[in-house]
């Protein structure tokens, strides 16, 4: 049995999180492979809104397991509140959990660091989350960061050295986290990990795959965020792409099936960065207004702007995506044409690939009529003609088939293409 990936196509906050929920009644597993609490999937059933930061979105159905792999990074003390929440709900998540072994971990320092480092560059700031992220990353390909495994293994003197180290370092900068404040409920985290399962969970989930079960891998953030491909230096610390769900769980590249490509119907960013078809007009504003265009793990107004085709075919290249999934597609309700950037004007020239220098391109647009009217239809074939037209050229041009097209946030407002 080969395993699924399904992953962001965009800058992140594509919808990830409702797509695996919906997804999940056809896997066995939801094995997310990286990133940490920066992520921020939302899932929206029975009128209530769910988020999840660390634990993988298929945590509320009944029979899926849901494995945390060794390319994520943990923050004890928000795993502690995600589980407390999902536990007030009824949730056996001692059952439906197994943390990798491998799983790095993120100290009250790292988060120190992070607001140190991001601090420090003034104007320049890339927009980090301040979750500990970046430093978690950095001191694992240092190789001297804490793992999951650890916690049961002369974890006190391991900690205490990689804090030591970490206040060296912070004493060159000025920040204002409070570390001790913040370790009496990470420690109780650091408990709630060691009462979980944990496993090498590499081995666990290829002799899941040798056995038949279905695995759905999840990506978090975007292409466009990868550490090697996206817009660097205002990427992720992580590998977001489709070859992340091989080091972040390992499996095989020869074990990957499908790759789902997730897409809004237009762009949004969060955070600083180089973002071609961004709007400053009064259609930017409806985007954000209408999307509720809010991050859900930092609450920050997200940067909205027309769909750029240019840099969808790119992740589309990059990921070897096999279907695609359009979300937030009611967002654009309202407006009396819309626009698709199909190339850039870069130094003169038309180009219709993503250049390093994404700062200085300008957008080439075509125009779309727009459909103005809400969407409660529940088949594709009850949606409006000019919407049919946008996603027939979507396809036409990506060569990749839209599957799943979403009219809104709830698990019932997804249309699957047969």
């Amino acid at each position: 049995m080969k395993a699924d990936v399904l992953l962001g196509l965009q800058w992140g906050d594509e919808g990830k999180g409702k797509i695996v929920d919906v997804l999940t009644p056809n896997y066995d597993i939801i094995a997310r492979f990286q990133g940490g609490p920066n992520a921020g999937h939302t899932l929206v059933f029975n009128n209530v809104k769910h988020v999840l930061h660390t634990i993988p979105s298929g945590i509320f159905r009944e029979n899926a397991l849901n494995i945390i792999g060794n390319g994520v990074v943990i923050d004890p003390y928000i795993f502690k509140e995600e589980v407390d929440k999902l536990v007030a709900q009824g949730i056996d998540v001692a059952k439906k959990i197994i943390l990798s072994s491998k799983a790095h971990i993120i100290m009250p320092t790292h988060k120190a660091l992070d607001e140190a480092y991001e601090n420090a560059k003034g104007d320049k700031k890339i927009g980090s989350t301040k979750k500990g992220i970046g430093p978690t990353y950095t001191d694992k390909i240092a190789r001297h960061g804490l793992r999951v495994g650890d916690i049961v293994n002369n974890f006190e003197a391991r900690y205490a050295e990689c804090k030591n180290n970490h206040l060296q370092i912070l004493k060159n900068y000025e920040y204002s986290f409070d570390i001790a404040a913040y370790e009496k409920q990470w420690f109780e985290g650091i408990a709630l990990l060691k009462s979980l399962r944990i496993e090498t969970t590499e081995v666990f989930v290829n002799q899941q795959m040798q056995a038949g079960k279905a695995v759905l891998c999840e990506g978090a953030q975007g292409t466009l965020l990868d550490i090697e491909f996206g817009s660097y230096p205002f990427v992720t610390s992580s590998n977001t792409i489709s070859a992340g769900a091989c080091t972040g769980l390992g499996i095989s590249p020869r074990a990957v099936g499908e790759v789902f490509g997730i897409f809004k119907a237009y762009c949004t960013r969060v955070g600083s960065g180089p973002f071609p078809t961004e709007l400053f007009d009064a259609n930017g504003k409806t985007m954000q207004n209408v999307g509720m265009e809010f991050g859900s793990t930092t609450g920050r107004a997200r940067r909205c702007g027309w769909l750029d085709l240019v840099a969808l075919k790119y992740a589309i290249m990059i990921n070897g995506v096999t279907q695609l999934f359009m979300m937030k597609i009611d967002v654009l309700n309202s407006f009396d044409s819309i626009k698709i950037c199909t190339a850039y004007n870069y130094k003169g020239t038309t180009i219709d690939y993503l250049p390093d220098d994404l700062e200085n391109v300008e957008p080439v647009y075509q125009e779309f009529a727009g459909w103005k009217q809400d969407l409660p239809m529940s088949s594709y074939e009850e949606l409006p003609a000019a919407i049919h037209a946008y996603v027939a050229f979507i396809e036409k041009e990506t060569g990749i088939p839209v599957t799943i097209v979403s009219t809104g946030p709830e698990r019932e407002k997804t249309i699957i293409r047969k």
